[in-house]
């Protein structure tokens, strides 16, 4: 066999990628992939490489392969590639990481893996220790730049995502479902995991979940030792700013209405002195239906 070659293999010996991160879902993206299937068979070649107890394992074309089963077409054409283990991780996490609809604790799944697939092939101890993480989380800051530089994610997103590992399963599914914000998620990832279920136990009860600023507090009590069911309580309790109260006033949007030579301080002042007039005026109308 040539170092890479593409042939006609049966589905039958085609076996998931260990620990594949990305799940394949029965859903509409899905239904539309195994209908193309059926019309037109697989226009593009999956990648897989030999495994050692036989048959072949995909590094990209999960779902492919899928559509295939559901399609009943028994071959799908795919490129053998004669790699390593760590350069079919990193070659698995690339290509499906251009999918559309991954979910954030995917994409911490997948960055954790490449970046240690990096570190194992660099021959690269951990660099960076987590600040105070509880879970000994650790992980090389080079190699996390690395990554940022082959994604459409900064450094400190890719942060973000690989400490989504630490958090529980119950956790990660209100992060993945948009129930709680990834960066609150990030502070909570610092808890215990007696702490997260008991988190989790919270959220339930008060059908809430925390803001950061409350799980800034929940990580500051935890590393203080004063982080109990009552204290979670009252946090948990204490009232959050409402979602949406924040407005943004884009600058492309109100140039317009101002001189060139308007720098953004000048434009805000401005803006707020028409609200101040404008109140001023609501307050003159309302004394004046008063006295009426």
């Amino acid at each position: 066999m040539t170092k890479e070659s593409i042939e006609m293999i049966p589905v039958s010996e085609l076996h998931d990628f260990p620990d594949h991160p990305f799940a394949v879902r029965d859903d509409d993206a899905m239904r539309e992939i195994t209908e193309s299937t059926k019309e037109y068979g697989i226009l593009t070649p999956i990648t897989v490489r030999l495994r050692d107890e036989g048959g072949y394992e995909i590094i990209s074309g999960h779902r492919r392969k899928h559509a295939c089963e559901l399609s009943g077409i028994t071959e799908i054409p795919a490129i053998i590639r004669d790699c390593t283990r760590d350069e079919a991780i990193i070659m698995m996490v690339d290509s499906n990481l251009q999918r559309d609809c991954i979910l954030p604790s995917e994409k911490g799944k997948a960055y954790k893996m490449k970046m240690e697939a990096i570190n194992r092939r660099m021959g690269r101890p951990p660099l960076i220790q987590e600040n105070g993480g509880q879970n000994g989380h650790t992980f090389s800051g080079k190699t996390r730049d690395l990554i940022a530089e082959g994604a459409n994610e900064s450094a400190r997103n890719i942060q973000r995502y690989i400490r989504l590992n630490e958090l529980n399963p119950k956790l990660q599914r209100l992060v993945d479902e948009r129930k709680m914000g990834i960066t609150p998620a990030v502070e909570v990832s610092y808890l215990s995991p007696a702490e997260q279920d008991l988190l989790m136990e919270t959220i339930e009860s008060e059908q809430t979940t925390p803001s950061l600023s409350q799980a800034q507090k929940m990580r500051k009590m935890s590393k203080e030792g004063s982080l109990n069911e009552d204290t979670m309580l009252d946090l948990m309790q204490a009232q959050k700013k409402p979602e949406g109260m924040d407005i943004v006033l884009r600058y492309n949007d109100i140039k317009e209405f101002f001189p060139k030579a308007y720098t953004p301080l000048q434009m805000k002042n401005g803006i707020m002195k028409l609200l101040e007039n404008f109140r001023q005026a609501q307050i003159k109308r309302a004394r004046n239906q008063q006295s009426r």
